[in-house]
C-alpha cells in the first residue's frame, strides 16, 4: 500500500471515531475511569482567553496550574506573597466544579535566589531552611486548605541515573528535605492528596530511584497519595510497553499514579538529552522547526495513533491512575513551541490552534467506546 492509500485509511478511520465521539467530552468519556484535566495559564483560568476558557470548562474536570503556584510567582521576595492569580485559578476551578491540583511547593526551579540565602547573601543553614520551607508551605498549602484537594509536594528531585539530584535543597537540608516537605504539607492540610512529580520515568533506573524514594517515605510513615508521571513524550517514545511496565512498577509500592504533564512532542529531536530539564535550551535550526507552515496529514495521524496508544494503557490502568492532565490547553499555548528550541510551532495536544478537534481527540475518545 502506498503513502497515499495509507493516508486516505487513516482519514476514513478518524472520520468514524470523530462520529462517534463528535458529542463526547473527555471527563465523560472516561467518567468512573479516572480523571481528565489540563495545566492552565492566567489567560484561561482569568477567561480573557475565552475560548481556552470554554475548552477547559467543556472538556476537563481536574486542572493544575502552569506557574502561578510556584514559588517565583506566589513567594517573589522574603517578605511578601503573591496570591491574586493564583487566587483567581482557584476560583475558576471552584466555579466550574472541578478537582483543582496545587503545582508546586518544593523544586530546584523558578525558586528565587533569596529562599537558599540569609540577608547577607550567605547561605542558609539546615534549621533555618527547613523553617523557610515550613513557612512558605504552610501559608501557601493553608491558604488554599479545602480548596486545592492535591499537591505536587515536591518535583523533579531525581537524576536520570536515579539518584537525588544535587539542588541547594538537598545540599543544605539533607536528603531528609523530601520528608519534611511532605510532613509540612500533611500538617498544613492534612485532607489534601500530595504527590511526588517527575519525567522519564520510564526509564528503569530513574524509577528504581523512584521506587526507593517512594517506599522509604511510607517506611518513615510519611503521608504520600501518588507519585506523577510527567509523560512529555515524543511520536519516538516511550514506548507503550515501558509506560506500562513504569505504571505496574510504580503502583506496586502502595500508591496511586498520576499522569501529570502529558503532551506528545512531533519535531525532530533538538538535543541528545531525553527528559523535560527546563534548563535546556538549543539554538534555532530551520530543520528543527518542519512544520511551520501546518502540520502534514500523516504526521497528524501519527500522533493519533500514539495518543490511542498512550490511552490504551492508561485505560488498562483505570483505578490506579487516577488523573490524565496535559500539559496545555491548545497547541498555541503549549511550552514545546519555546523548549528546549524558541520559536518552533509545535503540535503536541488534542486541540489546534483554533481550538478545533484535532484526529488525536476523536482516537482518544475512541478507546473508552470500545
Amino acid at each position: 500500500m502506498d503513502r497515499n492509500s495509507i493516508v486516505r485509511a487513516a482519514l476514513a478511520v478518524s472520520a468514524m471515531a470523530a462520529i462517534a465521539s463528535a458529542q463526547t467530552s473527555l471527563k465523560d468519556a472516561f467518567q468512573g475511569a479516572f480523571r481528565v484535566g489540563a495545566a492552565l495559564n492566567p489567560g484561561q483560568f482569568e477567561e480573557r482567553d475565552a475560548r481556552g476558557a470554554a475548552i477547559v470548562k467543556t472538556q476537563f474536570n481536574t486542572i493544575s496550574p502552569e506557574n502561578v503556584l510556584k514559588w517565583e510567582s506566589v513567594h517573589p521576595r522574603a517578605d511578601s506573597f503573591n496570591f491574586a492569580p493564583a487566587d483567581h485559578y482557584v476560583e475558576f476551578g471552584e466555579r466550574n466544579h472541578m478537582f483543582i491540583i496545587g503545582h508546586t511547593l518544593v523544586w530546584h526551579n523558578q525558586t528565587p535566589r533569596w529562599v537558599f540565602q540569609d540577608e547577607n547573601a550567605a547561605p542558609l543553614g539546615r534549621d533555618a531552611l527547613l523553617q523557610r520551607m515550613h513557612d512558605h508551605i504552610r501559608t501557601v498549602v493553608g491558604r488554599y486548605k479545602g480548596r486545592i484537594s492535591g499537591w505536587d509536594v515536591v518535583n523533579e528531585a531525581l537524576n536520570d541515573d536515579g539518584t537525588l539530584r544535587q539542588s541547594q535543597w538537598l545540599k543544605i537540608i539533607g536528603d531528609d528535605y523530601i520528608a519534611q516537605a511532605f510532613r509540612f504539607a500533611h500538617e498544613a492540610d492534612p485532607a489534601a492528596e500530595l504527590y511526588y512529580n517527575d519525567y522519564s520515568l520510564e526509564n528503569p533506573a530513574k524509577r528504581k530511584g523512584a521506587i526507593e524514594l517512594i517506599r522509604k517515605l511510607k517506611a518513615e510513615g510519611v503521608s504520600i497519595t501518588a507519585v506523577g508521571s510527567q509523560e512529555h513524550d515524543s511520536l519516538r517514545g516511550p514506548s507503550a510497553e515501558e509506560v506500562d511496565a513504569a505504571i505496574s512498577e510504580l503502583a506496586a509500592t502502595g500508591v496511586k499514579v498520576n499522569i501529570t504533564e502529558l503532551d506528545i512532542d512531533v519535531l525532530p529531536r533538538a538535543s541528545r538529552q531525553a527528559g523535560a530539564d527546563v534548563s535546556l535550551k538549543v539554538d534555532a535550526q530551520a530543520k528543527l522547526n518542519p512544520y511551520a507552515a501546518g502540520l502534514p496529514e500523516d504526521v497528524q495521524q501519527a500522533l493519533a495513533k500514539r495518543y490511542a496508544e498512550l490511552f490504551g494503557v492508561f485505560w488498562k490502568h483505570r483505578g490506579t491512575v487516577t488523573r490524565v492532565t496535559f500539559w496545555g490547553v491548545t497547541d498555541g499555548n503549549s511550552w514545546l513551541n519555546n523548549w528546549p528550541v524558541a520559536g518552533r510551532t509545535s503540535y503536541p495536544l488534542l486541540f489546534d490552534r483554533k481550538g478545533e478537534k484535532k484526529p488525536a481527540f476523536d482516537a482518544v475518545v475512541a478507546v473508552a467506546q470500545k
